[in-house]
């Protein structure tokens, strides 16, 4: 390419405030520090950086909230490029779509498709990006009815190595589209994503507490009831050391205690009544072992679901594990609870087995590379280097958690759940990585976004 041929784009160098808006992470324990940074608010501005990065010989690396940080690797050296395209998310109510700018959150998706009696598979909190959520996988609260989130994408809008705009879709470069979904990202730059929503009446959503001292019991109820549950239910459980801080409950941050929560979704109104009655058939048994703590489910519209989590909304620096996990029998649940539970030592602010199963164990055949998860749960566990808890502590405990676990692990991850680029990734077998090592290959022939592929998801890796 020819010099003059690059068009001019503000690039911003580390100690300004455009480098830091650009690199700024949501998780702060991963800071990113590339070389150069940029904020591109319009698909000609990603052009321009890409061109950028094509005339300076830089890699490229692209986040849009940073909720991912720690799970990719370093950006040293490189350019990054920040995603916050302006634009509103534009529903089309007839189609049941929703065409998603990149850098827009699951709030702004969800308050956009409300009004129209409908919603997206999103995450469950409204701060998290909808592209990099969706192209890893997206482990949804409506997940056991909608299956991966992933395989709800129609279409992606892509800026590739070349600053060209290029659009994957069934129609359009299925293999492309087939590739992105799950196969670890170094594609080009997502500017756009177009996914598919599903009706909605109500939810029946919330979270309940308990002291973890009944965590034994609480825990092999829920395991219980998740084996036989409803597909319209996704629920998790956490065992949860909360600090005493200003947002959290003083009645949840006297010790430790264990969570229920999750969403049970009636698509229509003749369906609220068996919504309600399935979520009763859920925690009548948990509050007859034990009176919680607190208890906030109840009967709401679709934008209770991103409350429900009650997710940190401001950045924080977490360390922490996953693994997918196949059924859990009692000594799971002994190995689990001695390890992340009371009197365990644990510094982990959260433990978190998150039900499967349902329409997650399900092949979409319009999916994409990763479009099922063949285990019972997913298992997410971390916490902040704060006061005592150093992030050694954190890292040995993971280490702990995990070798507890081993015999359940199956072996296998969900990138939109992985918090350490250190840790065991693998989300596709050996012939799968091959075909999508070719896609990039074609896209990307020169590795312009080598750097961007997430650890595992290459043959050549």
């Amino acid at each position: 390419m020819r010099q003059h041929d690059v068009l001019p784009v503000a690039c911003a160098a580390p100690g300004t405030a455009e480098y830091d808006e650009a690199a700024a992470v949501f998780n702060l324990a991963a800071p990113a520090r590339p070389a150069v940074a940029v904020t591109a608010r319009s698909v000609a501005e990603v052009r321009a950086a890409v061109r950028e990065a094509d005339a300076r010989d830089l890699p490229v690396r692209v986040h849009t909230t940073g909720h991912a940080a720690g799970a990719r690797p370093a950006v040293d050296g490189g350019l990054l490029i920040r995603t916050r395209l302006d634009g509103p998310v534009v529903v089309d109510a007839e189609r049941r779509t929703a065409r998603v700018p990149a850098g827009a959150t699951w709030g702004e998706v969800v308050a956009a498709a409300a009004p129209h009696g409908l919603a997206a598979p999103h995450g469950s909190a409204a701060h998290v990006g909808v592209v990099g959520y969706l192209l890893g996988g997206g482990v949804s609260f409506y997940g056991r009815y909608t299956g991966l989130a992933a395989n709800r994408v129609r279409a992606v809008e892509l800026v590739t190595a070349d600053g060209e705009l290029v659009r994957a879709d069934a129609a359009t470069d299925p293999e492309l589209l087939w590739a992105l979904r799950g196969g670890g990202g170094g594609f080009g730059v997502v500017t756009a994503v177009e996914v598919e929503l599903f009706t909605v009446a109500k939810v029946v959503t919330g979270a309940a507490y308990w002291s973890a001292a009944h965590a034994r019991p609480l825990l092999r109820a829920w395991r219980d009831w998740a084996k036989e549950a409803p597909r319209r239910a996704t629920t998790s459980l956490r065992v949860m050391n909360l600090p005493p801080v200003p947002g959290v409950p003083p009645a949840l941050a006297a010790g430790p205690v264990l969570c229920v929560d999750g969403a049970v979704l009636a698509a229509s109104r003749e369906e609220v009544a068996q919504a309600r009655r399935q979520a009763e058939d859920l925690l009548a048994p948990l509050r007859g072992l034990a009176e919680p703590l607190m208890d906030t489910w109840a009967l709401t519209d679709a934008a209770g679901v991103l409350d429900a989590h009650m997710d940190p909304a401001e950045p924080v620096p977490f360390i922490g594990d996953h693994l997918l996990l196949a059924d859990l029998g009692d000594d799971a649940v002994d190995a689990f609870l001695d390890v992340v539970g009371e009197g365990s030592g644990s510094p982990l602010a959260v433990a978190t087995l998150r039900q499967l199963g349902g329409a997650f164990a399900d092949a979409d055949p319009r999916g994409g590379v990763l479009n099922r998860v063949d285990a019972a749960y997913a298992y997410m566990g971390s916490g902040p280097p704060f006061g005592p808890v150093t992030a050694a502590d954190l890292e040995a405990h993971c280490a702990t958690v995990r070798s507890a676990l081993a015999p359940w692990d199956t072996g296998r991850t969900v990138p939109s759940l992985v918090e350490g680029a250190d840790r065991p990734q693998c989300h596709l077998d050996a012939e799968a990585r091959s075909a999508v090592d070719r896609v990039r290959a074609r896209i990307d022939p020169r590795g312009r976004f080598a750097g961007d592929i997430a650890p595992g998801a290459t043959a050549a890796g």
